[in-house]
């Protein structure tokens, strides 16, 4: 049973940078594929990005060129780096693992979220 715990939310201004971190324990952790969800109030949880165990990377279209995912598997952890913040990414972020399938990533399992406040 894998444990996913998210750190480095906070609040910044539009244009900021925020780097989240998600630290993965249990079995084999370096063969998980891990992503990160968010949900804004009032609004479904949505897709963020997602890094595989295999090192392909997948984002969101609104997060392109501005988010970066990355895995430290010396440290068994996870980083989402946010840049160019924007109004609409303030959200609670989740990180999860799951299968990819056909380039979708199935949240399984969840961490219990950071949250991250971008004003104006």
């Amino acid at each position: 049973q894998v444990q996913l715990v998210e750190s480095g939310g906070g609040s910044v201004q539009t244009g900021g940078s925020l780097r989240l971190s998600c630290a993965v324990s249990g079995r084999n952790t370096s063969a998980y594929n891990i992503g990160w969800f968010r949900q804004a109030p009032g609004k479904e949880r949505e897709f963020v990005a997602a890094l595989s165990w295999t090192s392909n990377t997948y984002y969101r279209d609104s997060v392109k060129g501005r988010f970066t995912i990355s895995r430290d598997n010396a440290e068994n952890t996870v980083a989402l780096q946010m840049n160019t913040l924007k109004v609409e990414d303030t959200a609670v972020y989740y990180c999860v693992t799951g299968p990819i399938i056909g380039q979708v990533f199935r949240p399984q399992s969840w961490g219990q979220g950071t949250q991250v406040t971008v004003s104006s």
